[in-house]
């Protein structure tokens, strides 16, 4: 491997796979003195399941920073001359691997929305902007974050598309949007049987806990 490769592209690259691997809502809860959140209800370390076992102040700083470390990597890739729109992409998708996949956490992450938007407002603000526009109109319609969630993510293959992106881009674009709803599958499982709790339904003062999805392990 030559070593302009080296120091443009894979170190580049792990350097945003171990930002994006650092579990913000597992820190947040434990700094502030709350439960934690692997332990209640999704058991996930996204900003939702922070913000419904720890309170708004966590689930608030842990969207901002799992935001800020997909958004940060990709920030810097596009400000570096060498990088062209792929080796951006590539970056984007090792910050995105980074919190769904944490090695600091045995690889069991978060669900990837918030980091999704944060690779995508530096890169790709106008389908940033249209993913999240559809997020709102989802959401406060009909209070589910997990299909606001689902139906932001199938934006990027079809803004990508849109665009005229090339096939290294499109093909970052469509991973995130599969990846996304692939981590939800529980989430869709229990939309279909109208057992997905909507927000507010549950605070971080209860001892929430999601149904269990039959063999399916957490």
């Amino acid at each position: 491997m030559s070593e302009p490769v080296l120091v443009q592209l894979w170190l580049p690259m792990l350097a945003a796979y171990l930002l994006g691997a650092i579990p913000f809502g597992l820190l947040f809860s434990k700094l502030l003195g709350k439960r934690d959140p692997r332990e209640y209800g999704s058991g996930n370390i996204g900003a939702t399941n922070a913000m419904r076992t720890g309170g708004k102040t966590v689930g608030m700083l842990t969207l901002l920073a799992d935001m800020m470390k997909g958004a940060v990597p990709v920030a810097l890739a596009l400000h570096v001359a060498h990088d062209t729109e792929s080796h951006v992409a590539l970056i984007a998708l090792s910050a995105f691997l980074g919190h769904i996949f944490p090695v600091y956490l045995k690889f069991q992450g978060g669900k990837g929305v918030a980091t999704m938007f944060g690779v995508l407002i530096p890169w790709l603000p106008g389908l940033a902007l249209a993913a999240f526009a559809l997020w709102l109109l989802i959401f406060y319609t009909t209070h589910y974050v997990a299909l606001a969630s689902i139906l932001a993510a199938l934006v990027l293959p079809a803004g990508s598309w849109w665009l005229g992106k090339d096939l290294s881009v499109s093909l970052v674009l469509v991973l995130l949007a599969l990846l996304v709803i692939v981590r939800h599958h529980s989430n869709i499982r229990r939309l279909l049987r109208h057992e997905e709790p909507r927000t507010g339904g549950a605070s971080a003062d209860e001892d929430y806990v999601e149904p269990e999805d039959p063999g399916i392990a957490r």
